[in-house]
């Protein structure tokens, strides 16, 4: 029953969220099929260039105007592949489901069963290598604590942060651009500046100068809450390098789909436990010999 409570308590709202960020990606997607020429042609910096212009010289206007040009058209590029590629993921979202289905049941087996794994385990391995197998035990249990402190439940909390924000400033969609804001607050080296800088940019094409400025600036802190809530929920715990985090994030989703994102950078600090309890017994194995010897 406790492990049942669990998953409702925490794996159904996780699928819940998904649910929704399909649900609002599939929304986007089609209005991107059906309104992708509308959509593209309404982005313009005519009015931006309107006031620059009057700013500047007139010998000057025509430079203001190639360069708004080309940032139009790279602003299309990008929307044309991040929405391409959203388009992909939608087609893909019958094995999603599968992927969805078997974690939910592999999570319930593992926390009802995970304890007889270490005693299976420890069934073949040598007495003499008991204290060793303990210590990595420990070792891994450190690792996946720093990792859902420092990382997973950091990103959740940056996430509802910026859903409350997002929703405050008026914001369509404003729980899917939260979920975005955390995701990318996951991903080391990266941060939520994604989130909100596009906003800005949006809302600079609009014309929406102040609400522009306001989020700027609240992504700002919530990139500067990062340096606070980090170490505050994980400062008891090991730090993992961010390169072994980045390249789980990274290599996870090609290896074993989206369930990688949560998968990838597990396995690797697993592998970083493993190495480092490996090396520390090393150590501890020479520097008993030297005192053996002298």
């Amino acid at each position: 029953m406790s492990i049942i409570l669990s998953i409702v308590i925490v794996v159904i709202p996780l699928i819940l969220l998904f649910a929704y960020t399909i649900s609002v990606t599939i929304d986007l997607s089609y209005t991107f099929i059906n309104n992708n020429h509308n959509i593209l042609s309404q982005i313009s910096f005519n009015q931006t260039t309107s006031i620059i212009n009057s700013y500047i010289p007139t010998e000057m206007q025509s430079s203001t105007e190639s360069i708004t040009t080309t940032i139009t058209e790279l602003i299309n590029d990008i929307l044309k592949l991040f929405f391409g590629y959203f388009i992909e993921f939608v087609k893909s979202l019958p094995f999603v489901m599968i992927q969805v289905f078997v974690l939910i049941f592999s999570t319930f087996y593992f926390a009802r069963d995970g304890y007889k794994v270490k005693s299976y385990v420890k069934a073949v391995i040598p007495k003499e290598k008991h204290q060793f197998f303990g210590n990595m035990i420990k070792e891994i249990k450190t690792v996946l604590k720093s990792i859902f402190y420092g990382h997973f439940l950091t990103g959740f909390i940056i996430g509802l942060i910026a859903t409350i924000g997002f929703l405050i400033l008026g914001y369509p969609y404003a729980l899917f651009l939260g979920i975005l804001t955390g995701v990318c607050q996951l991903i080391p080296l990266i941060g939520p500046w994604p989130v909100y800088t596009i906003l800005f940019i949006y809302d600079m094409v609009s014309g929406n100068y102040v609400r522009g400025i306001i989020v700027l600036l609240f992504g700002f802190g919530l990139s500067l809450s990062d340096m606070y809530i980090r170490p505050t929920l994980s400062g008891k715990y090991v730090d993992i390098h961010p390169m072994i985090l980045l390249l789980g994030f990274v290599s996870g989703p090609i290896v074993f789909g989206l369930i990688g994102f949560i998968l990838g950078p597990l396995i690797l600090g697993i592998t970083y436990a493993v190495v480092k309890t490996y090396k520390n017994e090393k150590e501890r194995l020479s520097l008993e010999n030297k005192n053996v010897t002298i």
